[in-house]
């Protein structure tokens, strides 16, 4: 069956849509750099703000227990948006330094958010200096006085982007998705260790390079129900053009779905009965197909 991708909302002159989840009811995504948070609506495809002033968020995620977490870009930190309207940061620093801009998030059944944090230069302001020498996969962990604890956990990327647990808890996938010739772009499976650290990640699929440019790997994925990456990647610079990819937990490539846009951002499951997808864009689209496929999330 190949997808077929219906615009709900089109670029306006503010880039970059990102992020989307489903709550069991609506789909929310983020507006980067308008700094807000919009809501879908499944039956009356009426999209709506429903957060302002998120400072730049990125990716989104649930906990298990039905809250809301976001990437600030723009403010460096993790936030945690409550029901009262209050954006709470909940994690800003590693080893005292302040984070770069945190762009993607997956959180476990243990409360645990794993998160990367690459320097996305058009996600914060020209005056911010970065602190840390690395741009990494970190890790919070939840304190029982409700604060968060940040671990360092990749010591072996330079551009870590769209992050996912699989299904049973052991698996932590990552694309590296830099832009440098010479540095390939990876989809990496890292087995996670009953103490949170990583063990030795492997390399699922590798994107390369030609004469035009490097080949755009994963920004962002999702997980469906049979425990397969369903992923965003592609662009028109150079390579096999903007797409969708289905990958087993193994990494072989299962199928293709081309994306009526340049660049791809995110995408993930919602409707009913969690086989629509849902997809982002560089651009500023807001697209939904329906699939035949059946989603997963933790959360609802």
């Amino acid at each position: 069956m190949q997808w077929k991708f219906e615009l709900l909302m089109k670029p306006s002159s503010v880039p970059l849509t990102e992020g989307p989840v489903w709550d069991g009811e609506h789909l929310y995504f983020t507006h980067i750099r308008a700094s807000r948070i919009l809501r879908y609506d499944f039956n009356s495809n009426v999209i709506r703000d429903w957060r302002t002033d998120t400072n730049r968020t990125n990716g989104l995620a649930y906990d298990a227990q039905g809250r809301l977490f976001g990437c600030s870009s723009g403010g460096r930190s993790i936030l945690r948006f409550d029901p009262d309207g209050r954006n709470v940061v909940i994690a800003d620093r590693v080893e005292g330094k302040r984070l770069n801009t945190p762009n993607d998030l997956a959180i476990d059944r243990k409360g645990r958010i794993w998160f990367t944090n690459p320097v996305n230069e058009g996600n914060w302001d020209k005056t911010e200096v970065m602190e840390l020498d690395n741009q990494s996969v970190l890790r919070a962990d939840p304190q029982k006085d409700g604060n968060y604890k940040v671990t360092r956990v990749t010591f072996d990327t330079t551009q870590p982007n769209g992050i996912l647990v699989s299904k049973d808890q052991g698996t932590l996938y990552v694309a590296e998705s830099g832009y440098a010739r010479g540095i390939a772009r990876e989809l990496r499976a890292y087995p996670i260790r009953d103490d949170g650290s990583l063990g030795t990640y492997s390399t699922l699929c590798t994107w390369g390079e030609d004469a035009k440019g490097v080949h755009r790997g994963i920004d962002g994925m999702c997980l469906d129900a049979d425990g397969n990456i369903v992923a965003t990647n592609g662009w028109e610079v150079s390579g096999p053009g903007a797409m969708i990819t289905v990958f087993s937990p193994l990494g072989r490539v299962l199928e293709t779905h081309p994306v009526p846009a340049n660049r791809p951002t995110n995408c993930c499951f919602g409707g009913p009965d969690l086989t629509t997808l849902f997809v982002t864009t560089v651009e500023g689209h807001f697209f939904k197909a329906q699939t035949d496929r059946v989603g997963w999330a933790m959360y609802p």
